[in-house]
């Protein structure tokens, strides 16, 4: 059994769909597919998900909605009336628009969820209707029908393990299942929404629970780059990747793939095909538990991500003071800030968090180590750009980090810092900015085109 996800680009119009659905009903291991929202139809488009943001704004600012609403549902009219579909679904997504607004008006985290869930909802019934209406017997299933369990918090569920258990019940339907993707049900019966990019994680779960022998996943590139392709220039596919290295990538800007999906697959080996909906007979990128290494595939990517904030910490002596990372760890609990990575010295630390962590608390974290921490020396940068090379292969070849610092001399970039973590599978290189991209090109290059890593 296969579970399928296709993503807002694969569903974005009736053309796309007829593509998806051409995929889904020629093998008929397709039993279960998870759909996202329509996504953009062209550069210049608005996804729907940004159009059901634009309503809900309109609802708690108290002003008139009404063309905010249109929009929205002129987006499904469109997908229908070129699918050459009965209009009867606009008229119950109209009323679930309105009917979210007058009980959730005053619940404003709760009226975003249930409106964000709509984008995925309206599509899978239009789908599954429209297969249905071609002779392929195919059924609509809700997340709540489905049993999919989550935890309360709004915009941040997280799945109950009840869940899989009754999941596994979908394995006995005889047609085609349409689930969507990105929200769930909670036990106290609100719609709660997966972090954005979430239809990836309700295919992981639903793969889980029915047991699939593969989770494809289709968007729209054939499978994972080794670095950004609009970094790099033609880059090559992967083929093989573990979750931990898939894992790594997600973290520092590959996101082809959300890397919050990865969980439920990883505990039961499930293996994921990254697929490209335009063309569907590509082979992809597989992502299994483990994947054999040969002299190719040492380095599996590259990726770097923008927006990191770094707090330098001095103090002398600092290796012989029991607890003392401890008390810097506790100012950032206290504030809820999470940070990345941590590379320290006899008498310095670093702390690496996202930006977005600290902003608007910069100063109050800072006087609360001062005071605190009993610190020599506190300084903190901004601007800091994270340069992930990723591979479960690397530590068992002599020299990588000194070839890797050396592309980054070469091309004149001056490193602030770099890491290994305890897993030996990536390298975390801390760089200005400004030089994200001319570094990932000058790594790419090192790695793969100049042969330097004897791969």
């Amino acid at each position: 059994m296969k579970v399928t996800k296709f993503g807002g680009s694969s569903v974005s119009n009736a053309e796309q769909i007829k593509k998806v659905l051409d995929i889904v009903n020629s093998d008929e291991a397709r039993k279960i597919v998870v759909v996202s929202a329509p996504g953009k139809r062209n550069k210049d488009d608005v996804k729907t998900t940004d159009l059901l943001i634009r309503l809900y704004e309109k609802v708690i600012e108290r002003l008139d909605y009404t063309s905010k609403k249109e929009e929205i549902i002129q987006r499904y009219k469109d997908i229908i009336n070129e699918l050459n579909m009965s209009d009867t679904l606009l008229k119950t997504i109209d009323e679930t628009l309105e009917n979210y607004i007058a009980t959730l008006r005053k619940k404003p985290s709760r009226l975003l969820d249930a409106l964000l869930s709509c984008g995925e909802d309206f599509n899978a019934q239009i789908i599954a209707e429209y297969n249905n209406s071609q002779g392929i017997p195919t059924r609509y299933i809700s997340p709540g029908e489905a049993g999919i369990t989550v935890t309360d918090l709004p915009q941040n569920a997280q799945i109950l393990n009840q869940s899989y258990e009754a999941l596994y019940k979908l394995r006995s339907f005889e047609e085609k299942l349409i689930i969507p993707g990105f929200f769930g049900i909670s036990r106290q019966n609100y719609v709660v929404t997966f972090p954005r990019g979430g239809s990836d994680i309700t295919g992981a779960i639903v793969a889980r629970g029915v047991r699939a022998d593969l989770y494809e996943n289709f968007t729209d590139v054939s499978g994972i780059f080794r670095a950004n392709p609009s970094i790099v220039k033609n880059p090559e596919v992967i083929n093989e990747i573990t979750y931990r290295e898939m894992r790594e990538l997600s973290y520092a800007g590959f996101g082809v793939f959300h890397d919050e999906a990865l969980q439920p697959l990883h505990k039961d080996r499930i293996p994921v095909v990254i697929k490209n909906t335009n063309r569907p007979n590509d082979i992809g990128t597989y992502i299994r538990h483990d994947r054999e290494i040969d002299s190719n595939s040492v380095v599996s990517g590259i990726s770097c991500d923008k927006d990191f904030t770094v707090l330098n910490i001095k103090k002398y002596l600092m290796n012989r003071q029991v607890g003392f990372t401890r008390k810097i760890l506790a100012v950032l609990e206290d504030y809820n800030i999470s940070f990345d990575h941590m590379p320290s010295g006899i008498d310095n630390i670093s702390i690496i968090m996202r930006s977005k962590e600290i902003q608007n608390k910069e100063e109050q974290v800072l006087n609360d180590i001062r005071k605190n921490c009993d610190v020599d020396e506190l300084s903190i940068e901004h601007d800091l750009a994270i340069l992930m090379v990723v591979g479960e292969g690397m530590h068992r070849i002599v020299g990588t980090a000194s070839t890797i610092t050396h592309a980054l001399a070469e091309s004149n970039i001056n490193l602030k810092m770099m890491n290994q973590g305890a897993s030996e599978i990536s390298m975390m290189f801390g760089i200005d900015v400004t030089d994200a991209e001319k570094a990932v090109n000058a790594t790419y290059e090192y790695c793969y085109t100049k042969n330097c890593l004897n791969i």
